[in-house]
């Protein structure tokens, strides 16, 4: 049997070797597009994070098994695969504590003002202080804040849970129109802008979400209200949230956007008060233990199918 991954770049410095008890394994750091079919020539298994596997490909190379080293699979073309007979196993749930962690860093390094006084501290403001504390920015406690929730899926819960036991109160909008969940209370989007300090975005990105938030929306948003996307890239229109970010009192904390690796000239590097916006390269899912769950997931997907074909 021949495994090969064919973006192992996407993975760290995941050690990949294990994959070598199961056969032949081969591995590309990246492989672009016009690449993809000559190295899967005699392919039985492939696996990819970002690498399109789309008709052409299934086509032309005669791998029987897709694993997805993630949980979405839109670089896939699983209708067809199921027309080949090609299984595509993807991996679920092993970045929740971390993107939950995450998104509770972008929230309080707000609150707590550390972009500022990282930098304040940094180029001597400190040492011409006359007191030990400085008040140039008033911190706020996350206690009592009105936390709105956008997608109350499985990481959606755990922030609520953990916002609920640092004192907030959760209000949450279903993105489906769906989900009902009476432990906290639904909401219109338009209501959870207007009335929440806290925004922070759980959900996936598809028809309901595609520009859930252009600048219309977030205009509603309250002053001094900080907006968390750890969600997907696309459902912030990032041009109206540049503009936004200079016209009113708002923050927002990223780690996704709709094109990754961001673009050159992105209009949110144009943003003027740099403080508003905290930026992070896609790397709320990527913590040493979820790295280590996601690669133990595939294995076992793997080990599973040449046991037992599924």
């Amino acid at each position: 049997m021949k495994i090969v991954c064919l973006d192992a770049k996407t993975l760290g410095s995941y050690d990949l070797s294990k994959f070598k008890d199961f056969g032949d394994f081969v591995s590309y750091d990246l492989t672009k597009k016009d690449e993809v079919i000559q190295r899967l020539k005699d392919a039985d298994v492939v696996m990819i994070n970002k690498v399109v596997i789309d008709k052409e490909v299934m086509d032309n190379t005669p791998i029987k098994l897709i694993l997805e080293t993630a949980t979405g699979v839109n670089n896939i073309d699983v209708e067809y695969a199921k027309q080949k007979g090609i299984l595509v196993k993807n991996a679920a749930g092993y970045s929740t504590n971390s993107v939950l962690q995450h998104t509770f860093a972008l929230i309080f390094a707000f609150l707590n003002q550390i972009p500022f006084y990282d930098k304040w501290s940094k180029d001597g403001s400190w040492c011409k202080s006359d007191i030990f504390t400085d008040y140039s920015r008033i911190l706020n406690n996350l206690n009592g804040k009105k936390h709105g929730i956008i997608g109350l899926g499985t990481i959606g819960k755990e922030v609520a849970r953990i916002s609920t036991a640092f004192g907030a109160n959760i209000c949450y909008y279903s993105t489906s129109g769906k989900n009902s969940d009476k432990s906290y209370k639904q909401v219109s989007l338009d209501e959870l802008l207007k009335t929440c300090d806290i925004i922070s975005i759980h959900a996936p990105l598809n028809e309901n979400t595609k520009n859930l938030l252009t600048k219309k929306e977030l205009s509603l948003m309250k002053e001094g209200a900080i907006l968390i996307n750890v969600g997907r890239g696309g459902i912030v229109n990032e041009k109206d949230l540049a503009e936004i970010l200079d016209e009113k009192n708002i923050r927002a904390g990223l780690d996704v956007l709709e094109v990754e690796p961001m673009l050159k000239n992105h209009p949110l590097l144009a943003v003027k008060n740099k403080e508003r916006l905290i930026i992070t390269p896609h790397v709320a899912w990527a913590s040493f233990e979820s790295l280590n769950a996601l690669m133990d997931i595939v294995y076992n997907n793997l080990k599973e199918w040449i046991e037992n074909g599924k």
